[in-house]
């Protein structure tokens, strides 16, 4: 391919961005079936002839596609992206991430990014963080302390820059000095929301802002549901803290499923019904994780495992297994005479009492007379202090 093709097919890519809606499969097919070129050259002609049709588009949905074509500036676009230290990556470009081609014909026409780091190398080791934007103190601190965790282990946290979890995400991430990708569904020199303007820019300058749509786009709701495809197809898994049933975040869940990627949710309590969404997950194939240990593990290569989970180890604990007999053959509440125990521990006479004076050194028994008895405390399995209180 000659450098001008490549930077014809770049300026079709970069036009193309402000005419086929994202998730658009119709408009992927043509592209896979005709190029970039020659796509855009037939959805512009002044009088596209018979054998330029689109096959399956209606006159009337052609009629919008060439409309839209009218109005665009592909050299608008991409200075509007130089002046924010942006760029157009496209597939078949270094940068382009190949996990994104799993999409089908619902493939990006390109992503504008902004940011220095490398796309594609950033992406294979990625997992995205995302939940309700009306989250709960609960959500927001989980969602950071995941960020946080998962960046301090090396991995990029993908999420969307909205109100609530993804936010906290974003900024657990960032108060650690780890790498985040906010995906946006607007251009890439567009604050949305403008209240996460400040950190949407400190990602942009720590990490990557990215979206499918051209410069000065703005986001509209549809656009949101399909930019979670990207999120979901861009990463190894997906995590979600708190979602309702109707959720967003579980549409970017469900599309990583479809994917053949990992899906986790973040338990809740059973009565919130932020947490409702995320305990349908986990009913289904989804994995409950709760730090960002069990993530790694589950998205990790091998020997990312996370730490053995366990109660305290109690004195009782490690008792060797006849003593742990002995101890358990005393009643609860009276004492017992040595040949009781022998017989409830089954051992001989002796032995019960060898254990027996073994554990009153240890705090565990009391000796009344010919009798034994639990000392206090120790039916919980720990002795009670001697020496003092």
């Amino acid at each position: 391919m000659s450098a001008g093709t490549a930077g014809a097919e770049r300026l079709a890519r970069a036009a193309l961005t402000g005419i086929v809606e994202p998730g658009d499969e119709a408009g992927g097919r043509w592209l896979r079936d005709h190029g970039p070129v020659e796509l855009l050259r037939r959805l512009t002609a002044a009088a596209p002839g018979p054998d330029e049709a689109l096959a399956g588009a209606s006159e009337k949905r052609l009629a919008g596609y060439r409309n839209r074509a009218s109005a665009v500036d592909p050299a608008r676009y991409l200075a509007a992206a130089d002046a924010v230290g942006a760029r157009l990556v496209c597939p078949g470009d270094g940068e382009w991430p190949s996990q994104l081609d799993d999409l089908g014909d619902a493939r990006p026409v390109g992503l504008w990014v902004r940011g220095a780091p490398n796309l594609r190398m950033w992406a294979l080791r990625s997992v995205a963080v995302v939940g309700a934007r009306a989250c709960t103190p609960y959500g927001a601190h989980m969602a950071a302390s995941l960020g946080a965790g998962l960046a301090e282990r090396g991995w990029v946290v993908v999420s969307g820059a909205a109100y609530g979890v993804d936010g906290a995400a974003h900024r657990g991430v960032l108060g650690a000095g780890g790498a985040t990708v906010a995906v946006l569904a607007c251009g890439v020199d567009v604050n949305y929301p403008r209240g996460h303007a400040e950190l949407i820019s400190r990602v942009a300058e720590q990490g990557l802002v990215l979206g499918e749509l051209p410069p000065g786009s703005h986001p509209t709701p549809s656009r949101f549901v399909l930019r979670n495809r990207v999120i979901a197809a861009l990463t190894r898994g997906t995590v979600v803290v708190e979602a309702e049933y109707r959720s967003g975040s579980l549409v970017t869940a469900r599309g990583a499923q479809r994917l053949g990627r990992f899906t986790m949710g973040v338990p809740g309590p059973v009565t919130s019904g932020l947490s409702a969404g995320v305990h349908e997950l986990l009913r289904g194939e989804a994995v409950l994780v709760t730090d960002a240990a069990e993530i790694v593990e589950l998205v990790g290569g091998i020997g990312d495992l996370a730490p053995a989970r366990r109660g305290p180890v109690l004195p009782r604990d490690l008792l060797d297994p006849v003593t742990a007999r002995v101890l358990e053959a005393l009643p609860g509440r009276t004492a017992a005479d040595t040949r009781s125990v022998a017989r409830e521990a089954g051992t001989t006479g002796d032995e019960a009492l060898a254990r027996l004076y073994e554990l009153h050194s240890l705090g565990f028994v009391e000796r009344h007379g010919d009798g034994w008895q639990l000392a206090r405390g120790a039916a919980r399995g720990v002795p009670p202090r001697r020496g003092g209180a």
